[in-house]
């Protein structure tokens, strides 16, 4: 008499899982390891359930959920059955930087923007008395001086941003979302619900971006005829399509390729 197979026994193995998940959302291991920051070899090592690369059984469990995300898996339940086929949950570590051995390097350190605040407003308070004692102090060099002074003065507004992608790319103006090019495809992204992985091609299938887009951040893309996106977290993505805002791009964590022309939105 034979029985039947329990659901667990005909679940695939943590690795098959992901890999299937992958295919399915029709994302390449690089596109995977871009989005995640998690190294090209340890993703493929993972795949095929070969977690020596991990360093652990913490840092693959970190690397699992984070993976599982990209990939629109559950983290939870895919930690859950890695521990089940691996002897458990593991002890509880201290407290450390779990991934930065494995990922790829660190984003460049911002430059000491108080320090130069700082020297801005030195050589602006010598140049104010050096114009009042040698320049004679007359209402001419007065009014050169206070028109001067805070050009060369960096804002102190503590909630600035000084990182230059977000100064060269501000959140847009309602008009400047309604004056969108008629003759052309205009896609605007701000990422709201988190970070997300983006990439976007041209109508002759060109990559023209690709990169993760952090809380906070905005991206405007153009084209003549069409463009062609792919969202790794598409629910987190506020889109304008030729100055109309998309009410519904996809869920939170959800992987979506999104095509649009200069069309509404419901034509792209």
């Amino acid at each position: 008499m034979s029985i039947g197979n329990s659901p667990e026994e005909d679940r695939p193995p943590v690795g098959r899982a992901l890999q299937q998940a992958r295919i399915d959302a029709r994302l390449t291991v690089e596109e995977v390891s871009t989005a995640t920051r998690v190294r090209v070899p340890i993703v493929q090592a993972i795949e095929q359930d070969d977690y020596s690369r991990c360093g652990g059984d913490v840092y693959a469990r970190g690397h699992l959920r984070t993976l599982a995300r990209a990939v629109g898996l559950d983290g939870d339940a895919l930690v859950a059955q890695y521990d089940e086929e691996h002897g458990g949950r593991p002890e509880p570590t201290p407290p450390a930087t779990l991934f930065e051995a494995e990922r790829i390097r660190p984003e460049p350190r911002r430059p000491n923007w108080t320090a130069a605040m700082v020297a801005a407003i030195v050589a602006v308070v010598g140049f104010v008395g050096f114009t009042l004692v040698g320049g004679g102090g007359g209402e001419d060099s007065g009014k050169q001086a206070a028109e001067e002074a805070p050009s060369g003065k960096p804002s102190a507004d503590p909630s600035a941003d000084p990182s230059p992608s977000r100064k060269s790319d501000p959140k847009p103006s309602e008009s400047a979302i309604a004056g969108a090019p008629a003759d052309k495809v205009t896609v605007r992204m701000t990422a709201e619900k988190g970070n997300s992985w983006v990439s976007a091609k041209d109508h002759n299938g060109r990559l023209i971006h690709e990169g993760v887009l952090k809380e906070g951040q905005s991206k405007t893309l153009t084209d003549d005829k069409r463009l062609d996106l792919v969202l790794g977290n598409a629910g987190g993505v506020k889109l304008y399509v030729n100055g109309k805002q998309v009410e519904h791009a996809g869920e939170v964590g959800q992987v979506q390729r999104l095509s649009y022309t200069r069309g509404d939105p419901e034509a792209g």
